[in-house]
Protein backbone atom coordinates (compact mmCIF):
# COMPACT_ATOMS: atom_id res chain seq x y z
CA UNK A 1 0.00 0.00 0.00
CA UNK A 2 0.81 3.53 -0.17
CA UNK A 3 1.68 5.83 2.71
CA UNK A 4 2.44 9.87 3.04
CA UNK A 5 5.22 10.63 4.74
CA UNK A 6 2.76 12.35 7.50
CA UNK A 7 1.25 8.83 8.44
CA UNK A 8 4.38 7.44 9.49
CA UNK A 9 5.77 7.45 12.94
CA UNK A 10 10.16 6.84 13.34
CA UNK A 11 10.42 6.62 16.70
CA UNK A 12 12.56 3.89 16.21
CA UNK A 13 15.04 5.32 14.09
CA UNK A 14 17.59 5.59 16.61
CA UNK A 15 18.36 1.93 16.72
CA UNK A 16 19.98 1.93 13.29
CA UNK A 17 23.12 3.17 11.98
CA UNK A 18 23.20 5.78 9.28
CA UNK A 19 26.24 5.69 7.23
CA UNK A 20 26.53 8.53 4.61
CA UNK A 21 28.22 6.66 1.51
CA UNK A 22 25.36 4.00 1.83
CA UNK A 23 23.01 7.14 1.92
CA UNK A 24 24.39 8.48 -1.03
CA UNK A 25 23.98 4.60 -2.90
CA UNK A 26 20.74 4.50 -2.30
CA UNK A 27 19.75 7.93 -2.80
CA UNK A 28 20.86 7.37 -6.74
CA UNK A 29 19.65 3.73 -6.68
CA UNK A 30 16.16 5.25 -5.82
CA UNK A 31 16.62 8.12 -8.27
CA UNK A 32 17.54 5.39 -11.19
CA UNK A 33 15.33 2.16 -10.45
CA UNK A 34 12.31 3.46 -8.02
CA UNK A 35 11.54 2.26 -5.02
CA UNK A 36 11.84 -1.85 -5.62
CA UNK A 37 11.53 -2.96 -1.74
CA UNK A 38 8.43 -1.96 0.49
CA UNK A 39 9.20 -0.51 3.63
CA UNK A 40 7.56 -2.75 7.50
CA UNK A 41 5.60 -0.56 9.11
CA UNK A 42 2.48 -1.99 11.58
CA UNK A 43 -0.33 0.18 12.96
CA UNK A 44 -0.07 2.50 15.74
CA UNK A 45 -2.44 1.61 19.13
CA UNK A 46 -4.87 3.85 19.51
CA UNK A 47 -4.16 6.42 16.77
CA UNK A 48 -6.15 5.00 13.17
CA UNK A 49 -4.38 6.01 10.44
CA UNK A 50 -0.73 6.81 11.95
CA UNK A 51 1.62 3.51 11.11
CA UNK A 52 5.30 2.99 12.97
CA UNK A 53 8.07 2.26 11.41
CA UNK A 54 9.93 -1.06 11.80
CA UNK A 55 12.16 -1.50 8.63
CA UNK A 56 12.76 1.06 6.14
CA UNK A 57 13.98 4.32 7.44
CA UNK A 58 16.93 5.01 5.06
CA UNK A 59 14.46 4.64 2.25
CA UNK A 60 12.13 7.16 3.90
CA UNK A 61 14.83 9.64 4.33
CA UNK A 62 15.87 9.45 0.70
CA UNK A 63 12.57 9.41 -0.83
CA UNK A 64 11.96 12.79 1.11
CA UNK A 65 15.16 14.16 -0.10
CA UNK A 66 14.55 13.18 -3.80
CA UNK A 67 11.06 15.01 -3.41
CA UNK A 68 8.89 12.20 -3.18
CA UNK A 69 5.45 12.45 -1.42
CA UNK A 70 4.57 8.82 -0.49
CA UNK A 71 6.38 5.67 0.02
CA UNK A 72 5.23 2.10 -0.52
CA UNK A 73 4.59 -0.12 2.41
CA UNK A 74 3.69 -3.55 4.13
CA UNK A 75 1.45 -3.76 6.82
CA UNK A 76 2.32 -6.17 9.53
CA UNK A 77 -0.40 -7.64 11.66
CA UNK A 78 1.11 -8.05 15.11
CA UNK A 79 2.61 -6.03 18.29
CA UNK A 80 5.25 -3.57 17.77
CA UNK A 81 7.35 -5.75 19.89
CA UNK A 82 6.81 -8.59 18.24
CA UNK A 83 7.42 -7.07 14.70
CA UNK A 84 11.14 -5.52 15.89
CA UNK A 85 12.51 -9.18 16.72
CA UNK A 86 11.04 -10.40 13.32
CA UNK A 87 12.12 -7.93 11.30
CA UNK A 88 15.72 -8.46 13.21
CA UNK A 89 15.69 -12.34 12.31
CA UNK A 90 14.56 -11.42 8.88
CA UNK A 91 17.17 -9.02 7.28
CA UNK A 92 19.93 -10.19 5.41
CA UNK A 93 21.33 -7.26 5.05
CA UNK A 94 24.90 -6.46 6.64
CA UNK A 95 25.43 -7.50 9.60
CA UNK A 96 24.58 -5.46 13.13
CA UNK A 97 27.44 -3.93 15.10
CA UNK A 98 27.32 -4.02 18.84
CA UNK A 99 25.85 -1.13 19.46
CA UNK A 100 22.84 -1.83 17.07
CA UNK A 101 22.07 -4.63 18.76
CA UNK A 102 22.61 -3.11 22.29
CA UNK A 103 19.98 -0.04 21.40
CA UNK A 104 17.06 -3.09 20.34
CA UNK A 105 17.92 -4.78 23.38
CA UNK A 106 17.55 -1.48 25.32
CA UNK A 107 14.61 -0.52 23.54
CA UNK A 108 12.64 -4.14 24.71
CA UNK A 109 14.07 -4.05 27.85
CA UNK A 110 12.88 -0.35 28.78
CA UNK A 111 9.55 0.04 26.13
CA UNK A 112 8.12 -3.29 26.14
CA UNK A 113 9.62 -4.67 29.86
CA UNK A 114 11.19 -7.93 28.69
CA UNK A 115 13.32 -9.37 31.73
CA UNK A 116 17.56 -10.33 30.64
CA UNK A 117 16.34 -14.00 30.29
CA UNK A 118 13.54 -13.41 27.76
CA UNK A 119 15.70 -11.29 25.32
CA UNK A 120 18.51 -13.96 25.87
CA UNK A 121 16.12 -16.46 24.46
CA UNK A 122 14.74 -14.63 21.85
CA UNK A 123 18.13 -13.56 20.19
CA UNK A 124 19.14 -17.06 21.21
CA UNK A 125 22.09 -15.66 23.48
CA UNK A 126 23.34 -15.56 27.04
CA UNK A 127 22.04 -13.67 29.61
CA UNK A 128 25.63 -12.62 29.98
CA UNK A 129 25.58 -11.70 26.25
CA UNK A 130 22.64 -9.77 26.76
CA UNK A 131 24.09 -8.00 29.73
CA UNK A 132 27.00 -7.11 27.85
CA UNK A 133 25.39 -5.30 25.14
CA UNK A 134 23.16 -3.49 27.32
CA UNK A 135 26.34 -2.27 29.26
CA UNK A 136 28.06 -0.45 26.22
CA UNK A 137 24.83 1.35 25.34
CA UNK A 138 24.71 2.64 29.13
CA UNK A 139 28.17 3.11 29.32
CA UNK A 140 29.19 5.52 25.67
CA UNK A 141 27.79 9.42 26.41
CA UNK A 142 23.92 9.83 24.43
CA UNK A 143 25.91 12.44 22.39
CA UNK A 144 28.80 9.70 21.07
CA UNK A 145 25.96 7.68 20.42
CA UNK A 146 24.09 10.49 18.56
CA UNK A 147 27.25 10.57 16.18
CA UNK A 148 27.62 6.80 15.58
CA UNK A 149 23.74 6.98 14.67
CA UNK A 150 24.45 9.79 12.50
CA UNK A 151 27.61 7.93 10.29
CA UNK A 152 29.82 10.21 11.79
CA UNK A 153 31.57 7.59 13.31
CA UNK A 154 31.98 4.22 12.11
CA UNK A 155 30.49 1.80 15.00
CA UNK A 156 33.91 -0.69 14.86
CA UNK A 157 36.02 2.36 15.85
CA UNK A 158 33.75 3.50 19.06
CA UNK A 159 33.76 -0.32 20.24
CA UNK A 160 37.60 -0.55 19.94
CA UNK A 161 38.72 3.18 20.71
CA UNK A 162 35.73 4.87 22.45
CA UNK A 163 34.52 2.35 24.18
CA UNK A 164 37.71 2.12 27.04
CA UNK A 165 38.01 5.72 26.97
CA UNK A 166 34.60 5.26 28.44
CA UNK A 167 35.20 3.10 30.88
CA UNK A 168 37.79 5.80 32.61
CA UNK A 169 36.28 8.79 31.77
CA UNK A 170 33.14 9.71 29.80
CA UNK A 171 34.20 13.78 29.45
CA UNK A 172 37.51 12.50 27.79
CA UNK A 173 35.26 10.10 25.44
CA UNK A 174 33.11 12.61 24.35
CA UNK A 175 36.19 14.77 23.36
CA UNK A 176 37.65 12.65 22.25
CA UNK A 177 34.61 11.54 19.84
CA UNK A 178 34.27 15.55 18.85
CA UNK A 179 38.11 15.35 17.86
CA UNK A 180 37.20 12.83 15.22
CA UNK A 181 34.21 14.57 14.17
CA UNK A 182 35.92 17.86 13.77
CA UNK A 183 39.83 16.37 12.01
CA UNK A 184 37.42 13.72 10.08
CA UNK A 185 39.97 11.05 11.22
CA UNK A 186 40.44 7.61 9.63
CA UNK A 187 40.95 4.19 11.61
CA UNK A 188 45.19 5.19 11.19
CA UNK A 189 44.90 8.72 13.31
CA UNK A 190 41.76 7.06 15.66
CA UNK A 191 44.07 4.52 16.58
CA UNK A 192 47.12 6.67 17.71
CA UNK A 193 45.34 8.88 19.33
CA UNK A 194 43.96 6.32 20.88
CA UNK A 195 47.28 4.76 21.98
CA UNK A 196 48.66 8.19 22.90
CA UNK A 197 46.15 9.04 25.69
CA UNK A 198 46.20 5.20 26.79
CA UNK A 199 49.64 5.07 27.58
CA UNK A 200 50.32 9.10 28.74
CA UNK A 201 49.72 10.17 31.89
CA UNK A 202 46.98 12.83 32.86
CA UNK A 203 48.96 15.53 31.87
CA UNK A 204 50.09 14.23 28.51
CA UNK A 205 46.50 13.14 28.37
CA UNK A 206 44.94 16.33 29.04
CA UNK A 207 47.58 17.83 26.38
CA UNK A 208 45.96 15.22 23.33
CA UNK A 209 42.92 15.99 24.06
CA UNK A 210 43.56 19.90 23.81
CA UNK A 211 45.85 20.49 21.02
CA UNK A 212 44.67 17.18 18.82
CA UNK A 213 46.05 19.53 15.72
CA UNK A 214 49.62 19.10 17.23
CA UNK A 215 49.84 15.82 17.82
CA UNK A 216 48.29 14.82 14.40
CA UNK A 217 50.83 17.00 13.20
CA UNK A 218 53.46 15.05 14.42
CA UNK A 219 52.21 11.55 13.22
CA UNK A 220 51.97 12.57 9.87
CA UNK A 221 54.42 11.01 7.88
CA UNK A 222 57.44 12.86 6.09
CA UNK A 223 56.31 13.78 2.54
CA UNK A 224 59.91 12.87 1.59
CA UNK A 225 59.85 9.70 3.57
CA UNK A 226 60.31 6.93 1.12
CA UNK A 227 57.91 3.61 2.31
CA UNK A 228 60.00 0.66 2.45
CA UNK A 229 59.65 -1.37 -0.67
CA UNK A 230 56.54 -3.68 -0.87
CA UNK A 231 54.81 -1.71 2.31
CA UNK A 232 51.89 -1.59 0.75
CA UNK A 233 51.70 -5.08 -0.33
CA UNK A 234 52.15 -6.32 3.46
CA UNK A 235 49.39 -4.07 4.12
CA UNK A 236 46.81 -4.99 1.46
CA UNK A 237 47.31 -8.96 2.18
CA UNK A 238 46.69 -7.92 6.05
CA UNK A 239 43.51 -6.44 5.37
CA UNK A 240 42.95 -9.43 3.43
CA UNK A 241 43.42 -11.87 5.78
CA UNK A 242 41.06 -9.66 8.30
CA UNK A 243 38.45 -9.60 5.30
CA UNK A 244 38.29 -12.90 4.64
CA UNK A 245 38.34 -13.98 8.83
CA UNK A 246 35.38 -11.08 9.12
CA UNK A 247 33.56 -13.41 5.92
CA UNK A 248 34.15 -16.66 8.00
CA UNK A 249 32.24 -15.25 11.30
CA UNK A 250 30.01 -14.04 9.35
CA UNK A 251 28.83 -17.08 7.41
CA UNK A 252 28.65 -18.82 10.58
CA UNK A 253 25.80 -16.60 11.44
CA UNK A 254 23.99 -16.46 8.31
CA UNK A 255 24.61 -20.16 6.30
CA UNK A 256 21.98 -21.49 8.27
CA UNK A 257 19.18 -18.94 6.79
CA UNK A 258 20.63 -18.61 2.88
CA UNK A 259 18.65 -21.08 0.32
CA UNK A 260 20.39 -23.06 -1.99
CA UNK A 261 20.68 -20.45 -4.88
CA UNK A 262 22.49 -17.64 -2.23
CA UNK A 263 25.04 -20.47 -1.15
CA UNK A 264 25.67 -21.59 -4.94
CA UNK A 265 26.20 -18.16 -5.39
CA UNK A 266 28.36 -18.12 -2.06
CA UNK A 267 30.25 -20.66 -3.53
CA UNK A 268 31.18 -19.79 -6.66
CA UNK A 269 32.15 -16.14 -5.09
CA UNK A 270 34.66 -18.47 -2.88
CA UNK A 271 36.12 -19.86 -5.78
CA UNK A 272 37.02 -16.98 -7.70
CA UNK A 273 38.96 -15.98 -4.88
CA UNK A 274 40.21 -19.29 -4.36
CA UNK A 275 42.16 -18.95 -7.63
CA UNK A 276 43.11 -15.26 -7.68
CA UNK A 277 44.59 -16.51 -4.14
CA UNK A 278 46.89 -19.18 -6.39
CA UNK A 279 47.33 -17.04 -9.37
CA UNK A 280 49.43 -14.63 -6.57
CA UNK A 281 50.72 -17.49 -4.78
CA UNK A 282 51.96 -18.94 -8.40
CA UNK A 283 54.02 -15.75 -8.99
CA UNK A 284 55.40 -15.82 -6.21
CA UNK A 285 56.50 -18.84 -6.22
CA UNK A 286 57.99 -17.74 -9.75
CA UNK A 287 59.61 -15.35 -8.62
CA UNK A 288 61.54 -16.77 -5.97
CA UNK A 289 62.73 -19.50 -8.10
CA UNK A 290 63.77 -16.60 -11.12
CA UNK A 291 66.19 -15.31 -8.15
CA UNK A 292 67.50 -18.84 -6.91
CA UNK A 293 68.24 -19.06 -11.23
CA UNK A 294 69.75 -15.59 -10.91
CA UNK A 295 72.25 -16.13 -7.81
CA UNK A 296 73.43 -19.67 -10.09
CA UNK A 297 73.87 -18.02 -13.09
CA UNK A 298 76.11 -15.27 -10.96
CA UNK A 299 78.32 -17.95 -9.64
CA UNK A 300 79.04 -19.92 -12.44
CA UNK A 301 79.90 -16.66 -14.67
CA UNK A 302 82.38 -15.28 -11.19
CA UNK A 303 83.86 -19.10 -11.25
CA UNK A 304 84.47 -18.55 -15.46
CA UNK A 305 85.66 -15.18 -15.09
CA UNK A 306 88.12 -16.53 -12.65
CA UNK A 307 89.42 -19.15 -14.64
CA UNK A 308 90.28 -16.39 -17.65
CA UNK A 309 92.20 -14.35 -15.16
CA UNK A 310 93.71 -17.09 -13.92
CA UNK A 311 94.43 -18.30 -17.60
CA UNK A 312 95.66 -14.69 -18.94
CA UNK A 313 98.40 -14.54 -16.00
CA UNK A 314 99.62 -17.72 -17.12
CA UNK A 315 99.73 -16.08 -20.48
CA UNK A 316 101.45 -13.34 -19.58
CA UNK A 317 104.31 -14.50 -17.73
CA UNK A 318 104.91 -17.12 -20.38
CA UNK A 319 104.80 -13.88 -22.90
CA UNK A 320 107.41 -12.06 -20.43
CA UNK A 321 109.85 -15.05 -20.45
CA UNK A 322 109.48 -14.95 -24.46
CA UNK A 323 110.11 -11.08 -23.66
CA UNK A 324 113.41 -11.28 -22.22
CA UNK A 325 114.63 -14.19 -24.35
CA UNK A 326 115.45 -12.41 -27.98
CA UNK A 327 115.68 -13.93 -30.58
CA UNK A 328 119.10 -16.02 -30.47
CA UNK A 329 120.57 -19.71 -31.16
CA UNK A 330 118.20 -22.51 -29.84
CA UNK A 331 120.61 -23.44 -27.02
CA UNK A 332 120.56 -20.47 -25.33
CA UNK A 333 116.31 -20.16 -25.98
CA UNK A 334 115.98 -23.60 -24.46
CA UNK A 335 118.27 -22.65 -21.21
CA UNK A 336 115.43 -19.02 -20.69
CA UNK A 337 112.71 -21.45 -21.41
CA UNK A 338 113.99 -24.45 -19.34
CA UNK A 339 114.17 -25.57 -16.02
CA UNK A 340 117.12 -23.42 -14.18
CA UNK A 341 119.40 -25.84 -12.81
CA UNK A 342 119.05 -27.35 -16.46
CA UNK A 343 120.65 -23.95 -17.80
CA UNK A 344 123.36 -24.06 -14.96
CA UNK A 345 124.43 -28.19 -15.86
CA UNK A 346 124.35 -27.05 -19.97
CA UNK A 347 122.66 -30.18 -20.81
CA UNK A 348 122.08 -29.85 -24.76
CA UNK A 349 119.28 -31.45 -25.52
CA UNK A 350 120.40 -34.77 -28.03
CA UNK A 351 117.75 -34.25 -30.71
CA UNK A 352 119.35 -30.48 -31.61
CA UNK A 353 122.05 -31.03 -34.46
CA UNK A 354 122.89 -27.52 -34.12
CA UNK A 355 124.21 -28.09 -30.89
CA UNK A 356 125.94 -31.50 -31.81
CA UNK A 357 127.90 -29.37 -34.04
CA UNK A 358 128.66 -26.51 -31.48
CA UNK A 359 130.25 -28.73 -29.43
CA UNK A 360 132.04 -30.64 -31.86
CA UNK A 361 133.97 -27.41 -32.26
CA UNK A 362 134.78 -27.29 -28.59
CA UNK A 363 138.28 -27.66 -27.68
CA UNK A 364 139.24 -31.03 -26.04
CA UNK A 365 141.52 -32.22 -23.43
CA UNK A 366 143.84 -34.94 -24.92
CA UNK A 367 143.74 -37.85 -23.44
Amino acid sequence: MQLEFHQLDQCWEHLRVRPATQQRRLIASLAEGGQQTPIIVVESQGTKGRYLVIDGHKRIRALRQLGRDTVEAMVWNMSAAEALLQDRTMRFSAQECALEQGWLLAEMEQRFHYPLDELARRFDRSVSWVAKRLALVELLPASTQQQIREGKIAAQMAMKYLMPIARVSAEDCERMAAIWVKHHCDTRQAAQLYAAWRDGSRLVRERILAEPELFLKTQRPSETETPAPGMDLQRDLDMAVALLQRVSRRMSATLPEMDPPQQQQARQRIESARRELNRIAARLEQEQESKHADAGAAKRDSGDELARIEHTRDSAGAGVVAAECPARSAFEVGICAGDPAAGEGRTIPPTDTRSFEYLQRQPRASP
